[in-house]
């Protein structure tokens, strides 16, 4: 099993500047993505950032530009640097992790999720 924990959400005014921190640990095996996502009041749950094994990285629309995500792999850590913030980023923040288990024919993938970290931009 493998377990995230996610840290730097706070409340923070429009055009301020958050860096959210996502740690994974446990059974890990191979790492074949991992993301942040959000989820606002109402709202589903919604992509923001992924980067791969290949540190190809993928931003959701309305984030590009102003998010950057990062990653440690000796830590098995990825970072979500958010600039340039407004009101519509509130949402509580979300880390994923995607990986292959098993092994010989018998391999297969699975998602893990974090608890959430809550961001609050404010006027």
């Amino acid at each position: 099993q493998v377990q995230l924990v996610e840290s730097g959400g706070g409340l923070v005014q429009t055009g301020g500047s958050l860096r959210l921190s996502c740690a994974a640990s446990g059974s890990i095996f191979s790492i074949n993505a991992m993301g942040w996502y959000r989820q606002a009041p109402g709202k589903q749950r919604e992509l923001v950032a992924t980067i791969t094994r290949g540190v190809i990285t993928n931003y959701a629309d309305a984030v590009k530009g102003r998010f950057t995500i990062s990653r440690d792999n000796a830590k098995h850590t990825i970072y979500l640097q958010m600039n340039s913030l407004k009101a519509e980023d509130t949402a509580v923040y979300y880390c994923n992790l995607d990986q292959t288990e098993g092994s010989g024919g018998y391999s297969y993938t699975r998602d893990y999720w974090g608890q959430g970290t809550q961001v609050t931009v404010s006027s």
